[in-house]
């Protein structure tokens, strides 16, 4: 199995994460910035956990949960749209990206299936 460093959907979702830490430097509603940072960090995270896991069965759980941080980081985005901390430009992007990747877990995770 390749290293998690090597998968198109880790680098897909660090990349991701960098940029919304990046863009919301600034943003002074720490609690906020905090929660949308945290769930963009957590998807490659749990990407890389899982790469390093010593089963098919823990690898998927934590690809399961890297997934639902996609849904999570969506949420947030949208709520930091409507209340003015994040463009709308911007947050579709992000939010376009997020279901991308989360359509790239989904399809990670069928593959591991298969081979079982």
């Amino acid at each position: 199995m390749e290293k998690f460093e090597e998968n198109a959907v880790w680098m897909r979702s660090a990349r991701l994460s960098a940029e919304l830490y990046t863009t919301l430097s600034a943003l002074n509603e720490f609690g906020f910035r905090d929660q949308i940072t945290s769930a963009g960090l957590s998807i490659p995270s749990f990407i890389a956990q899982g790469y390093e896991s010593w089963s098919s069965k823990e690898l998927l759980d934590l690809l399961s949960y890297a997934k639902g941080s996609t849904g999570e980081l969506r949420s947030h985005l949208f709520i930091a749209m409507d209340i003015g901390y994040v463009d709308r430009e911007t947050g579709m992007r992000w939010i376009k990206e997020a279901v991308g990747i989360s359509r790239n877990l989904d399809d990670l995770m069928q593959a591991i299936l298969a081979q079982k």
